[in-house]
């Protein structure tokens, strides 16, 4: 087992072409694990960590409800966002500078067959991250992400995640808004959930602005024990 992952830091990425390279990793490694099958091969599968910032952009799970986004194609136009059909699971989402998104695309077999876990540990990533930081995060029952004052009328979402898994292989992963504007999360109803606020790490601290490099080598330093992975640099993209 392959327990390798290479880092990529892509900085701010159109979100279209992030999906395409995404998908070309991700086939990749498909295509490897179908080789072994077919051929009785032993080639070893790649894991990778992408870290991107996206322009402003919308995205729809793949079983989201349209309604959920509450701006047409001429405000969103003017809002200077963009909006994406995709092919992970959950409902609508928002994409923006300010947020650290992150897209593993691993190969389960290589850590554990199970994509509840998978989802779990990705929160517990979230979660001993902001306590780094003081702030109590927390699973909401039914609610995949992070959030924090969980069961209060103060619930907020500060974290989305949304995967897809075929083959034991991942794609999508989450958003972690650090320093993000929320006035975009207004032009829709966040993860299809109504009533509850989102929020960012900056407005929790109270700060004008959080260093992102530190946040995401906190992400990683988690990430790394909790799936018991060791970190390499990508083709000099880290």
């Amino acid at each position: 087992m392959n327990k390798r992952i290479q880092l990529q830091d892509l900085g701010s990425k159109d979100y279209k072409e992030t999906w395409d390279y995404q998908e070309s990793l991700f086939k990749e490694i498909v295509d490897t694990k179908v080789k072994n099958r077919r051929e009785n091969a032993n080639l070893e599968t790649t894991n990778y960590f992408l870290f991107v910032e996206h322009p402003h952009v919308y995205t729809l799970g793949k079983s989201g409800d349209m309604s959920n986004l509450l701006i047409n194609e001429e405000q969103l136009e003017a809002k200077g966002a963009s909006f994406y059909k995709v092919n992970r699971g959950g409902d609508i989402t928002y994409h923006g500078p300010g947020q650290i998104v992150g897209y593993p695309i691993l190969d389960l077999e290589n850590f554990f067959t199970d994509i509840h876990k998978y989802l779990r540990l990705l929160e517990e990533m979230i979660i001993l991250t902001l306590a780094e930081y003081g702030l109590k995060a927390e699973r909401s029952k039914g609610e995949t992400g992070v959030w924090l004052d969980v069961g209060t009328p103060f619930a907020r979402k500060i974290c989305a995640m949304g995967v897809r898994a075929s083959r034991w292989v991942t794609m999508h992963g989450f958003a972690l808004n650090v320093n993000a504007n929320l006035g975009y999360f207004d032009h829709m109803i966040p993860c299809g959930i109504r009533g509850k606020a989102v929020t960012s790490l900056h407005v929790e601290l109270g700060k004008k602005e959080v260093d992102e490099v530190e946040v995401k080598n906190k992400l990683l330093k988690h990430f790394t024990v909790l799936f018991e992975a060791e970190l390499a640099c990508s083709e000099s993209k880290c």
